[in-house]
């Protein structure tokens, strides 16, 4: 599975570095220099090169992190052969991503990657199912669990202990004890 650390921003300056949208807990291992990452195009089609007006860039299949560093809150990565604003430009939007394989589980007992959860059961403190994980979006206050009832239609799970007292990987669930109305929302 492959799991999104970052999404490629607009340039920053003429040389080819770019600002890149962090998406992991741990940006200082993700984009240390010499990192690989595999690469997934955004939505926005790419400029023609300026090395051949007329002929699209194509984005790399991986890109190599030449020097990474941090600028008034922002990351600025400069990649292997974007050497200029025009060919950074071309990479805004990219996706940049690594196999789930490759990341290491959390050290706390109590954190998680969001690929070990989607796809989990959620049942109630009785067992009685609620539905399956689909992804955690990650808000302000707290993570949140899009839950994907039986009927079709979504709900949205504070990721916080008194909602979700268990966990439980091993077994393939999660433990959810809503208050009640949270699933009618």
């Amino acid at each position: 599975m492959q799991l999104v650390v970052g999404r490629i921003g607009k340039p920053h300056g003429v040389r080819g570095e770019v600002t890149v949208e962090v998406r992991t807990d741990e940006p200082e291992a993700r984009f240390a220099p010499g990192t690989v990452l595999r690469t997934e195009p955004g939505a926005v089609p790419p400029p023609a090169s300026a090395d051949a007006p007329g002929v699209p860039f194509r984005v790399p299949a991986e890109l190599t992190i030449e020097e990474a560093r941090f600028h008034q809150g922002r990351v600025l990565i400069a990649f292997a052969g974007i050497l200029d604003r025009n060919t950074a430009e071309a990479l805004r939007g990219t996706l940049l991503v690594v196999d789930s394989a490759d990341v290491a589980p959390p050290d706390d007992p109590e954190e998680f990657h969001d690929h070990q959860l989607v796809g989990l059961a959620v049942v109630t403190p009785a067992g009685e199912p609620l539905g399956e994980v689909a992804r955690i979006d990650h808000a302000p206050s707290s993570d949140l669990l899009v839950l994907r009832r039986p009927e079709g239609r979504t709900a949205l799970i504070p990721f916080v202990r008194a909602i979700v007292p268990e966990v439980d990987l091993a077994g393939g669930r999660v433990i959810v004890d809503p208050p009640a109305g949270l699933l009618d929302l």
